[in-house]
C-alpha cells in the first residue's frame, strides 16, 4: 500500500511540476520576480508553450501573474509563498544532475 501511495504522489508532482519546460521556469523565478519578455529571453522556448506553461503553474499556485494597466502592457510572473516550497526539490534534483554528470562513463554492452 505504501508503494502505491509513493508513486501516486511522485505522479501528482510530475503533473504539476515535471516536463521540458516548467522546471527550468521555476529555477528562473527561483531567483526573484520576472517579466514575461525576460523569461522568454532567457530559454529557448516559444512564446505560445511559456503562455501556456505559465498559465498552468498559475492554476496550481505555484505561481503568482500580476499585470499592469499601461503601454506597452507589463506581466511579471513570481513564486507564490507554497511555490518557493518547490525550491527544495529543484535543490535535490540538481544536486542528483551533479553526481549524474560526474559519474564514470557507463559500460553498455553491443
Amino acid at each position: 500500500m505504501g508503494d502505491q501511495h509513493f508513486k501516486e504522489t511522485v505522479e501528482l508532482t510530475l503533473k504539476v511540476i515535471g516536463g521540458k519546460w516548467k522546471p527550468v521556469i521555476l529555477c528562473h523565478l527561483t531567483e526573484g520576480t520576472h517579466r514575461f519578455g525576460e523569461l522568454k529571453r532567457e530559454m529557448p522556448i516559444t512564446q505560445k508553450m511559456l503562455t501556456q506553461q505559465l498559465r498552468e503553474l498559475e492554476e496550481d499556485g505555484i505561481i503568482n501573474r500580476k499585470a499592469y494597466s499601461q503601454v506597452p502592457p507589463k506581466v511579471e510572473y513570481s513564486l507564490t509563498e507554497y511555490g518557493l516550497t518547490v525550491k527544495e526539490l529543484l535543490n535535490t534534483l540538481s544536486n542528483w544532475g551533479e553526481k549524474h554528470q560526474e559519474r564514470p562513463e557507463p559500460h553498455r554492452e553491443i
